[in-house]
């Protein structure tokens, strides 16, 4: 019986109790009250006996609840073994299993290292056999030919190894020329595209700038009283004014191409005007200083423009419009910066690389040619790398201008582009000139690397330094030799000589039969 039952039963004894008391209490005086206590007593009873059966039937109904949950878990838990106790066996059958099968296979690899060791013992003695007849049949032919093992070694490797080496040179030929077609192919097709897109006029070399005069007497007066004008003109623009014996003509000269542009501007003025005196000069070079500064500016932003690059530093395109007045072997800088990177890209545009990149690397490469010497120190590579860096341009068009030269390894497509648009630009006919004495070294460094070679006869330089042709002896040199002897020179060339475009090396070798009929 559960707790609940036993506090009901002990709630109904206690009310009971309380009756019986209230009845003695009536009892003992309280007749008035007698019929109502014994109907209460009375009703007490019938609720008494009500709550006892109620209270005995819940607690019944609660202890089978109990005994009904309790069966039903260790009927669950009694599962729960069994299904552990049946993995178990399974568990133990499936290791059983195993371990007969791993027995099994232990005894058939045994077998078969057995088998294997059987067969290497007789190996063994069949190769010591096989030895023996070798060194019965070397002895043999070594008293037939009269001749060494070792030296018959000696002999077969060198005449292998001589043919092995024709046979080399004959397949790297093979394949240099096959890979040679199909790249100056499409290297052709691409540079031909590059450039026929463009077009530009031959320039000519700036080293002085010359003035026209209208007659001797003006050359009196630009010198002026004891040569103040001339001093004058020289401290305002820093040039040289050279007044000779030439009839009709002033050169001006100076290292500062802007300068000597803004000297033959305000000198051309001041003839014209007829005006030469100290104060005049002076007005008229600042009035030629400020065009001029604003001609540098016009031409940087006309590059930029035409070719389409996007935002540039305003510095950077100052400098840019400055190369419009340098000149490189006689080529204008700006017009050979904006034809490279034309050139440039054009060919990433046909390779699918960044062309505006491109483009913008080409026009930059030679920026720092811009940069006043006088005031920075350092090639124009490093100066315009310096450059740029610092207005912010990105790493691909900085290896650009470092790597044009040679001076760093290209990291990037784009550098290579640059590299071969400047040397296409560079190596155009008109494009450069050279001096004669240059010129002449030039050719002669040329043909010294070819006659340095074994079996040359005579080298001739042509095509103004373009191609060198190479006469070898025929009963020095063979045919073959004749192609390992025009890779040398090659690359002699490339590492002794620096020049612009390409040499060809042509290797010539003649044989003549001759006889005289009597």
């Amino acid at each position: 019986m559960s707790n609940m039952a036993i506090i009901s039963l002990s709630g109904i004894a206690g009310l009971v109790i309380g009756i019986i008391a209230m009845v003695i209490y009536s009892k003992a005086g309280l007749n008035k009250n007698q019929q109502n206590a014994e109907r209460i007593l009375k009703d007490a009873e019938n609720e008494a006996q009500s709550r006892i059966k109620q209270a005995v039937l819940d607690g019944k109904t609660q202890a089978h609840d109990l005994r009904v949950e309790a069966e039903k878990e260790i009927k669950e838990r009694k599962q729960e073994n069994t299904d552990f106790e049946n993995k178990l066996i399974r568990r133990e059958d499936s290791l059983n299993f195993r371990d007969e099968a791993l027995t099994q296979k232990e005894r058939q690899v045994n077998d078969k290292m057995q088998k294997v060791t059987d067969k290497l013992s007789s190996l063994d003695q069949k190769e010591k056999t096989l030895q023996e007849q070798i060194d019965k049949q070397i002895d043999v032919l070594e008293g037939v030919a009269k001749m060494s093992s070792q030296d018959a070694k000696k002999e077969l490797f060198a005449k292998v190894e001589k043919k092995m080496q024709h046979e080399t040179i004959a397949y790297i030929k093979d394949k240099e020329d096959e890979a040679k077609e199909t790249a100056n192919r499409k290297a052709q097709e691409i540079i031909a595209l590059a450039i026929e897109r463009m077009s530009q006029t031959e320039t000519q070399e700036r080293t002085v700038s010359v003035v026209s005069i209208p007659s001797e007497e003006m050359k009196g007066r630009i010198i002026g009283r004891e040569g103040r004008n001339i001093r004058a003109f020289e401290k305002m623009t820093g040039v040289e004014l050279n007044i000779d014996d030439t009839p009709d003509v002033i050169t001006i000269t100076c290292f500062n191409p802007v300068r000597r542009e803004i000297a033959r501007l305000a000198l051309e003025h001041l003839i014209r005007d007829g005006r030469i005196q100290p104060g005049r000069i002076e007005d008229v070079v600042k009035k030629y200083q400020k065009e001029v500064d604003q001609e540098i500016l016009k031409a940087g932003e006309e590059a930029v423009y035409k070719l389409g690059i996007g935002r540039i530093d305003r510095e950077i395109v100052k400098q840019l419009g400055v190369l419009k007045y340098r000149y490189s072997y006689g080529q204008n800088a700006l017009q050979h910066s904006m034809e490279v990177a034309y050139l440039a890209g054009s060919m990433a545009a046909e390779l699918g690389l960044n062309q505006h990149i491109a483009k913008r690397a080409g026009l930059l490469h030679d920026i720092g040619k811009a940069l006043n010497v006088e005031e920075h120190d350092g090639s124009h590579v490093e100066l315009g790398y310096k450059f740029c860096k610092k207005h912010g341009e990105k790493d691909i068009v900085l290896n650009a201008i470092q790597s044009h030269h040679g001076d760093v390894e290209p990291k990037y497509l784009t550098s290579h582009l640059v590299i071969a648009a400047d040397t296409i630009s560079a190596a155009r006919p008109g494009a450069r000139k050279e001096s004669a004495q240059a010129y002449i070294e030039r050719l002669e460094n040329l043909e010294k690397i070819a006659k340095e070679h074994e079996g040359v006869k005579a080298a001739y330089a042509i095509q103004a330094g373009r191609e060198i042709r190479v006469m070898v002896n025929p009963e020095e040199v063979d045919d073959l030799t004749c192609i390992i002897l025009a890779r040398d020179i090659k690359d002699q060339i490339e590492e002794e000589l620096t020049y612009p475009g390409q040499i060809k090396v042509n290797i010539i070798r003649e044989v003549r039969a001759q006889e005289i009929a009597k």
